[in-house]
């Protein structure tokens, strides 16, 4: 990894307002009352690797209205350069209502703002000093922000910074399926490290993941350098070019799952940033997403993260 780079991780993409029913639901029919969060998966990424004591870089769209205002507030509380939360007077602050679950939560999106990042919001001083550059199929679904973060992204490569991915596909999000499946491709050519859940590999690619070790293939073959594929109560799969390995889940008290992805390659990607192994990361990836399992909302502002071993 290089190493005269400042900037841990800088993630592009969604910041918006999350309303998550306050009891468990299986749509939205079953839903009398909401509480607001804020959300987004770069941002939530974003949010926990401060907690844990990285650099992390938002940059993110928002409206110039209350709920922007509070979601730049909130970000700044956590140490985040609000700086780079960029407020638009043309577009309103994107919301999500969400379904509280213990498995997948049912969403409706009202994009708005999230999706207005425009290149001059991603200066070259700051692409050249990251480590890591990371974004979601979220946000690469809608221009301008597709082509501003590509193109950001082959900044970043070129001045030997590393890519990550999280191919969190949603049709409802990202109704060209075939165009998705292209992005996919050109960004893991790139090298990145990619996460997918066995639920975003239906939504993506069409049918059921039958084998998690034909995921991880399949993305090593497009020329991601490393792998994650999530199986919820399962447990995960990760690999790269030398090694394959499975981390089972352990049971925990589930509160809520909303997160529990963007926590879990957050946990992954500082270990990441800490030069660990690969069975190191998985373990350090599965103890963040445990905690926010156990948690209803947003996590402390600091974490100290217990990663318990286990043999290899």
């Amino acid at each position: 990894m290089t190493t005269d780079k400042t900037i841990d991780i800088i993630c592009v993409g969604e910041l918006l307002i999350d309303f998550i029913s306050t009891d468990f639901a299986e749509d939205f029919s079953q839903v009398h009352h909401f509480k607001r969060m804020p959300g987004g998966s770069p941002a939530n990424l974003s949010m926990n690797l401060s907690r844990l004591g990285k650099q992390a870089i938002l940059i993110a769209c928002v409206g110039e209205d209350n709920m922007g205002n509070y979601l730049r507030n909130y970000c700044g509380g956590l140490g985040l350069d609000v700086r780079y939360i960029h407020r638009l007077t043309d577009a309103p602050t994107t919301l999500i209502l969400v379904t509280r679950s213990k498995e997948v939560s049912s969403f409706e999106a009202y994009r708005m703002a999230d999706a207005q990042i425009r290149p001059e919001f991603l200066p070259m001083s700051l692409l050249s000093s990251t480590k890591l550059f990371h974004t979601t199929c979220f946000a690469l679904s809608r221009e301008p922000a597709r082509s501003s973060i590509l193109e950001a992204a082959a900044k970043v490569v070129d001045a030997g910074g590393q890519l990550s991915i999280d191919a969190n596909y949603a049709p409802k999000i990202w109704p060209n399926q075939q165009e998705a499946q292209q992005i996919m491709q050109a960004y893991c050519r790139q090298s990145a490290l990619v996460k997918i859940s066995e639920v975003d590999w239906e939504r993506l690619y069409g049918q059921p993941l039958a084998d998690p070790q034909a995921a991880l293939d399949h993305f090593l073959a497009l020329g991601a350098s490393e792998v994650c594929v999530t199986l919820g109560g399962e447990g995960c799969w990760v690999a790269d070019a030398r090694e394959a390995l499975f981390l089972e889940a352990r049971s925990v008290e589930v509160k809520d799952t909303t997160g529990a992805g963007d926590a879990f390659w957050s946990g992954y990607l500082s270990a990441w940033l800490d030069q660990k192994s690969l069975r190191d990361k998985a373990l350090t990836a599965r103890s963040m997403a445990e905690l926010k399992l156990t948690h209803f909302g947003p996590l402390p502002p600091k974490v100290d993260l217990l990663v318990d071993e286990e043999p290899a």
